[in-house]
């Protein structure tokens, strides 16, 4: 599986000088290490464990499972028996063991220029606890589900800390989602409280998103359905009094009030957090959870269009992120390290929160945007801060490439080791232009392929160790056995291509679909019994490296973020005008895909700029602004086969006018394709 030797051309390698003080400096190490986390998991965990806290010890095998549907339940079992807190061990343990109250926890960086604050492990704790009490004041108990709509704020964090704390499950959603959205991720989690802000910038740094206008909403959608949220915590993030009370060793300057923000407010629910936390206490004494207790749930679009409430488990998910970014990131006490991601999204849980933290890193958290006010700002952050460690999206990528050089060269950037990507595969180009320029050829990048599902990274790089290929994930993590099925099921060896899978658990792995286990079983283990299905496909070349070749289902990778083209579907045909609709992706320069719309008519309805402009706006506000459709084309037909299905293959081909079409022999009616591409749109891109 690991190649003996890797090649020696076309490949990038780290510096010595990052050898010298790596955790893992070389190939050999690695394979060494690997081969030892595979053949006795046991040991290569147990070692692990022992820098952690734990309040009684684990009974038995570290871990146990089944992956074949045809043996009976589906399950992961990791370190069962043993009891402990992931926040105690995230902040308590390192403010008291590892002497680190001192230290900072994290920069943050608000959406203006010069709007910040500096938060150290000690303040963290104290806050995180303070809010831990109001929530148990609110009647919060273990195992209760709190839902969280905010801002890239240090509040976020230390409200799903402080979830965690008192064993409740925390499940965010994402600031840039709809109220519909919202709503569904309560309903489906049960959840029994909200917390959010008043607002945050948005876009291109300088609209305002009124989020408890639309935090409103959904509570008042959930009410529609049956199930009515008694009470509502919001942050005073941008409204007049947000400074009242000041957080972390710097108060925050008055550009970031906005003393016109209009605030709904209904005391019958809503609670102010700075009022709530005035009176607290902050000492609070962690709830001991055991290893298989929930951690959180957080949602991932699914391909039947309704999302699917991933849920992570405390122990196997506390290893792994702690063990991925230790290594993956090669952390050394002195480095500064930032994510761009939002912790809406699995990467913000994973590599901003939970891994950072129970490393006693030092992060930046950044508010804004990498284009507000200038180009520049992530540049300007990195020199501000001295960045060491630096992980964001090849979108992102792509998207300041094409201002070239000048406003990367304007910052010295000579604190940077390490460069990171995730989120979709990073093309070649982008690549290049990431290591030459930004990282002026003296940092390695580390390409990580994860998933909301594997709870941390499962094919990487190490910075010192692996021999890079520009778009390659390389090789697989610790504890990960891939393999590629051909469409039969069966294993590939050698150069080959199919889909991608996994033979067994790492301690990470998602445990179930929240409240679905049967869909749980469905989607991710009865296409090839004894594997989890990860849904993307998977070249591997003749060196044994790994390169992801884009999902395999009719799911989307907009930007980083994964869109089920059935949910869109579905938002375009709840408009009254809409008969039929069907969505693709296309190719786009900037964000890997973008979401290309057929829609049909209902009859006698014309298609018009007017309607489009409707439609866009009615998907923005059933999902959010980033489903929001590229191009919409009028379709008087679909390509079907004779037996109504779509072919969606074909659609792709005309969203891109690409005329060779293969075989579509099995079309009820070919004449609709010479249609569709008559009618189609005309991109400039």
């Amino acid at each position: 599986m690991i190649p003996e030797k890797v090649p020696k051309e076309d490949v990038f390698h780290g510096s010595e000088e990052l050898k010298k003080e790596a955790h893992i400096p070389s190939f050999e190490k690695y394979k060494e290490l690997y081969l030892k986390s595979i053949e006795n998991p046991d040991e290569f965990w147990g070692d692990i464990a022992k820098d952690f806290f734990w309040k009684t010890k684990h009974s038995g095998p570290f871990l146990e499972y089944n992956f074949d549907v045809t043996k009976g339940e589906i399950f992961t079992k990791f370190m069962e028996g043993a009891s402990t807190n992931i926040c105690y061990n995230l902040l308590d343990r390192n403010v008291h063991e590892r002497k680190l109250g001192d230290k900072v926890a994290f920069y943050w960086d608000g959406n203006e220029p010069g709007d910040e604050l500096t938060v150290t492990y000690r303040e963290l704790l104290q806050r995180v606890c303070q809010f831990a009490n109001v929530l148990k004041s609110q009647g919060v108990k273990k195992g209760d589900r709190v839902s969280i709509y905010m801002p890239m704020v240090v509040e976020l964090v230390m409200a799903m800390l402080a979830c965690v704390r008192i064993g409740a499950v925390h499940s965010i959603v994402f600031a840039g989602f709809s109220a519909e959205s919202l709503c569904e991720r309560i309903l489906d989690s049960e959840c029994s409280l909200l917390i959010t802000a008043d607002s945050m910038v948005f876009y291109r740094g300088d609209k305002l998103i009124n989020l408890k206008l639309i935090a409103d909403e959904a509570l008042q959608k959930c009410r529609a359905k049956g199930f009515p949220i008694q009470k509502c915590i919001m942050l005073k993030h941008l409204s007049k009094e947000a400074e009242e009370t000041p957080l972390g060793s710097q108060s925050p300057p008055a550009k970031r009030s906005c003393p016109d923000l209009q605030v709904p407010w209904n005391p019958k629910v809503d609670l102010c957090w700075h009022a709530l936390v005035r009176g607290a206490s902050d000492e609070c004494e962690p709830e001991w959870c055991n290893s298989e207790d929930p951690l959180f749930i957080l949602y991932t679009s699914g391909s039947t269009g309704k999302p699917k409430g991933v849920l992570h488990t405390i122990s196997g998910y506390m290893l792994y992120t702690a063990t991925t970014f230790k290594l993956v990131f090669d952390h050394q006490p002195d480095d500064v390290y930032w994510c761009t991601a939002d912790i809406g999204w699995i990467t913000g849980h994973s590599y901003i929160t939970y891994g950072p933290l129970a490393n006693g890193a030092t992060s930046v958290l950044f508010e804004g945007l990498p284009t507000y006010p200038d180009v520049s700002r992530m540049w300007e952050i990195v020199d501000k801060y001295h960045v060491s460690k630096f992980y964001t999206a090849p979108t992102a990528i792509r998207l300041l490439m094409k201002y070239g050089k000048e406003p990367v060269h304007k910052y010295k950037r000579e604190s940077l080791k390490v460069l990171g990507t995730v989120g979709e595969p990073i093309n070649p180009e982008a690549w290049q232009w990431y290591y030459n320029v930004v990282g002026e050829k003296r940092c390695p990048i580390v390409d990580t392929f994860w998933q909301t599902e594997t709870g941390g990274h499962v094919l990487t790089p190490l910075p010192a160790a692996t021999p890079m290929k520009p778009g390659s994930a390389t090789f697989p993590f610790f504890g990960v056995v891939p393999a590629i099925l051909n469409e039969s099921g069966e294993e590939l060896e050698g150069p080959s291509e199919g889909y991608l899978v996994f033979k067994q658990p790492w301690p990470g792995v998602m445990r179930t679909v929240y409240g679905n286990k049967q869909r749980f079983e469905t989607v991710y283990f009865k296409k090839f019994p004894g594997y989890y299905v990860t849904g993307d496909g998977c070249r591997r070349d003749e060196d044994g490296y790994y390169w992801i070749t884009g999902r395999i289902d009719d799911m989307l990778n907009v930007s980083g973020h994964l869109l089920s083209t059935a949910e869109v579907e579905s938002a375009l045909v709840e408009h009254e005008a809409v008969a039929e609709a069907a969505v693709v992706g296309r190719p786009h320069p900037v964000k890997g895909e973008s979401l290309y719309c057929f829609v049909t008519l209902t009859d006698g309805l014309t298609f018009n700029r007017t309607l489009e402009a409707d439609l866009k706006r009615q998907v923005r506000e059933k999902i959010g602004a980033i489903a929001t459709p590229d191009f919409i084309q009028n379709a008087p037909g679909l390509p079907k086969t004779r037996s109504g299905k779509i072919m969606r293959r074909v659609l792709r081909k005309i969203a891109c006018d690409e005329r060779d079409l293969g075989d579509i022999s099995t079309l009820a009616d070919s004449s609709v394709v010479d249609q569709l591409f008559q009618n189609r749109c005309c991109p400039n891109v």
